[in-house]
C-alpha cells in the first residue's frame, strides 16, 4: 500500500484537487477557478504519463480557461462579492447547434493530430485516439460553458465525464476511475442545482 502512494501521489493529489473543485462548482463559488488550476496541473503529469496526450494537452487549456474564468464570474474592473457573481443562461436550439458542430470540428482535428504528431515527435502512439479526441474536444467546449455560466455545460460534462471513466479503467488509472464515477454522478447534482437556482433567482 505504501508503494502503491508513492507512485501514485501526483494522481492522488490531482483527484482531492478536482474533488474540491466539483465541490465549489456545483455550489457556483468562484473558488472553482483556482482549484481547477492546480487539479489540471497534476493531470497534466499523470495524462503524459499515461499516453493521453490529448488530454494531457487540454489541462494547458483548463489552466488557461481557469484564469478567464475566475475574470470572468468576479466581473470587472473591480472584484464582487459571490452574491453578485453572473447569473446563470441557458442555450436556445441554435446555440446547441453551433456548439455541437463546435466539438465535430474539433474531434475531426484532433484525432487526426493525434494519429501523426505523437509520431513526428518521436512519442509513443497514443492510446484510443477517436475517444480521447472526443472527450478533448468535448471539454474545451464544456469548460468555455462553464466559464460563462451556462446551464448546460453540466449536460456535456455527463456525456464526457461517462466516457472517461471507461478509458481510465482501460489504462488502469483506479483512482482517477473513481473520480470520474463521482464527477458523473455530481454532473447530474450540478444540473439539477443550477437550474433549481435559476427558477429561484
Amino acid at each position: 500500500m505504501e508503494i502503491w502512494l508513492i507512485t501514485h501521489w501526483i494522481e492522488i493529489t490531482g483527484t482531492i484537487f478536482a474533488l474540491i473543485y466539483l465541490f465549489f462548482s456545483i455550489n457556483e463559488k468562484v473558488w472553482l477557478w483556482p482549484t481547477g488550476f492546480i487539479t489540471s496541473f497534476f493531470y497534466l503529469i499523470v495524462f503524459f504519463n499515461s499516453r493521453f496526450y490529448a488530454d494531457m494537452a487540454l489541462q494547458l487549456y483548463y489552466m488557461a480557461v481557469s484564469v478567464y474564468g475566475w475574470y470572468h464570474w468576479i466581473g470587472k474592473p473591480k472584484f464582487k462579492s459571490n452574491d453578485e457573481i453572473i447569473k446563470t443562461k441557458k442555450l436556445n436550439f441554435f446555440q446547441w447547434l453551433y456548439y455541437i458542430t463546435g466539438i465535430i470540428i474539433l474531434n475531426l482535428v484532433i484525432y487526426y493530430l493525434l494519429l501523426f504528431l505523437p509520431l513526428y515527435l518521436g512519442l509513443p502512439a497514443p492510446e484510443m485516439p477517436f475517444l480521447d479526441a472526443f472527450t478533448t474536444a468535448a471539454s474545451i467546449i464544456a469548460t468555455y460553458l462553464l466559464a460563462r455560466k451556462i446551464l448546460e455545460n453540466w449536460i456535456l460534462w455527463i456525456i464526457i465525464d461517462a466516457v472517461s471513466m471507461s478509458m481510465y479503467f482501460y489504462k488502469g488509472l483506479y483512482v482517477t476511475t473513481f473520480l470520474f464515477m463521482v464527477y458523473t454522478g455530481l454532473a447530474i447534482v450540478g444540473y439539477i442545482k443550477w437550474k433549481r437556482n435559476m427558477k429561484v433567482i
